[in-house]
């Protein structure tokens, strides 16, 4: 196979830039078309729960066995809500959802940061007004049903999804999507290239024919272009002075 040189590489993409440049628009523009008429917005509604550790008082410091405790009822409760003992109930209690409770299971997120008695609910959906009712309303069920599933009341909304906001959408982000498209048009149109380049079996310099022939290059013709013309056209007028020097003579 023929080994290229750097030079070689930037003789490649010279050669076919016009056409890296309207594949990696086409692909660009094709990506932001797509993202902003054709994907539907996601958005997305949080609240947070607090949940205090029962089994400390305010006067008694925490040792290590209240942070296992804490760490390990934290857990339970991320598993707890995302069963159908809880979203069974908040299907039941609002039918203006229209979803099951395995489906509602599956739009809720939980999460916590580290040694944190806060538990952050967030639900996506393409209207933000439905995700923020469904959100608040698992929430309020949560802290419902907790003291009926583990005998203590321990459970706290600190913030609520607010209704009234209009806030953008989490999905798609659209100058993600296009600078992606943009790399990956890139990548793709340079690829190209270089695989037509490849995929051409024409010989294009002596080093070809040595290289496939196996033969060294005796000879070389030059291109046959204007400048050869000119040279045959500036002898044609020498020889012509030539001759009309020769009638003179005579």
């Amino acid at each position: 196979m023929e080994e290229y040189t750097f030079m070689d590489y930037i003789a490649i993409i010279g050669k076919r830039k016009w056409s890296i440049v309207l594949i990696v628009l086409a692909v660009t523009l094709g990506a932001a078309v797509y993202t902003k008429f054709m994907q539907q917005p996601v958005y997305q509604a949080s609240a947070r729960l607090f949940i205090n550790n029962t089994s400390t008082s305010q006067d008694k410091p925490m040792d290590i066995n209240d942070v296992i405790f804490q760490l390990q009822l934290m857990t339970t409760y991320k598993e707890i809500i995302r069963t159908n003992a809880i979203m069974d109930k908040v299907a039941e209690e609002h039918p203006e959802f229209g979803m099951t409770g395995d489906q509602l299971i599956g739009k809720l997120a939980v999460s916590s940061a580290e040694n944190s008695q806060v538990m952050t609910l967030q639900v996506e959906d393409p209207s933000y007004r439905r995700a923020a009712e469904i959100v608040n309303a698992v929430s309020l069920t949560f802290k419902q049903e907790i003291p009926i599933i583990a005998k203590v009341d321990n459970v706290s909304i600190l913030t609520a999804a607010d209704l009234s906001k209009n806030p953008a959408p989490v999905k798609p982000n659209f100058k993600r999507n296009v600078a992606f498209a943009f790399i990956a048009g890139v990548i793709g149109a340079v690829g190209l290239a270089f695989l037509r380049e490849v995929m051409n079996n024409t010989l294009k310099s002596e080093k070809d024919v040595e290289f496939v022939l196996g033969l060294p290059t005796l000879a070389v013709i030059g291109p046959q272009g204007s400048r050869s013309r000119n040279g045959r056209a500036r002898k044609r007028r020498l020889d012509k002075q030539g001759e009309q020097h020769n009638v003179t003579i005579d």
